[in-house]
């Protein structure tokens, strides 16, 4: 059995669908899902769970997620990045120092309205359906946590390259665009690629054609991270030798463990388990069939 997550390198202009599309096709299975919407013209890390691994989504979406971005000032946007309706242009030149100042504004906790044309979904509709046909957009302003925000490069005059690490939910683009506000000249998201979702990273990430070589080659499995791996973040907890079977029939086990979640073992690792007031109890059955 072919399990785990694998870590996608999408290219611009594909949509994160379609990298599922493909990877069902490659792994020849129909249980495949991403972990966390990338933006059409965006690159970078898209994790997708393949298998049983479809089944720790709830464990792994929420994870921080690091980007790199390229922040063009002068020019607005109606979609606040380069594929968008102009807006508002303007010649001034922004200093590395004036976006410097302004970027320590955005740490932490800040509220974020999302932008119109995104997969946000009001009601069952897409804000960008709602968009197109000229509905009112509700305000679907939310908190998002910026861990951390630094500015990398400069790229020429008015385009500097910036690094984040945030919170699930955030749009860069929408960033991009608020530090204009803030600086006082107009500014649109000119590129994005996310380095990191969670564990996993662009180091380890594979193209579309890279997991076809793998799998013409024999080593498609080589691609995976293994479901106990993908959950190392959480703690372990072992059972008793004889709570194997109990626990794979979804029966509590006696524990001093704290509530919690956990990576749960007794023979060999089993899946996640709750911990809730001195019982244990196997949730994701992840175990060797």
């Amino acid at each position: 059995m072919i399990e785990g997550i694998v870590t996608v390198l999408k290219p611009p202009a594909m949509s994160s669908s379609d990298v599922v599309v493909d990877v069902r096709k490659i792994f020849e299975t129909k249980r495949v899902g991403h972990l966390g919407t990338l933006d059409p013209e965006a690159a970078g890390v898209l994790p997708v769970c393949v298998g049983r691994a479809v089944r720790l989504f709830d464990y792994l979406v929420d994870k921080r997620k690091t980007y790199l971005a390229e922040i063009a000032f002068g020019v607005s946007t109606d979609t606040q990045d380069a594929q968008g309706k102009v807006l508002e242009t303007s010649g001034a030149i922004v200093t590395e120092d004036m976006l410097d100042a302004v970027l320590k504004r955005f740490t932490g906790t800040i509220l974020q309205t999302p932008p119109m044309y995104s997969a946000l979904k009001c009601n069952g509709q897409k804000l960008y359906d709602l968009a197109l046909s000229g509905k009112e957009i509700p305000d679907k302003s939310r908190e998002v946590e910026i861990f951390a925000l630094r500015r990398v490069g400069t790229r020429g005059e008015n385009r500097f390259l910036i690094e984040t690490t945030c919170s699930r939910g955030t749009y860069i683009r929408t960033l991009c665009a608020d530090i204009g506000k803030a600086v006082g000249v107009p500014a649109h998201m000119a590129f994005l690629l996310r380095t990191a979702s969670g564990p996993f990273t662009l180091e380890h990430a594979h193209s579309i054609a890279e997991l076809t070589q793998m799998k013409a080659e024999g080593r498609l499995a080589d691609a995976l991270t293994s479901c106990e791996d993908a959950l190392g973040f959480l703690p372990r907890l072992d059972l008793a030798r004889d709570r194997r079977k109990p626990a794979m029939n979804g029966l509590p086990t006696r524990t001093n463990a704290a509530d919690g979640t956990y990576r749960l073992y007794c023979e060999g690792f089993l899946g996640v388990g709750a911990v809730q007031n001195g019982n244990a109890v196997l949730k994701v059955h992840l175990y060797g069939e």
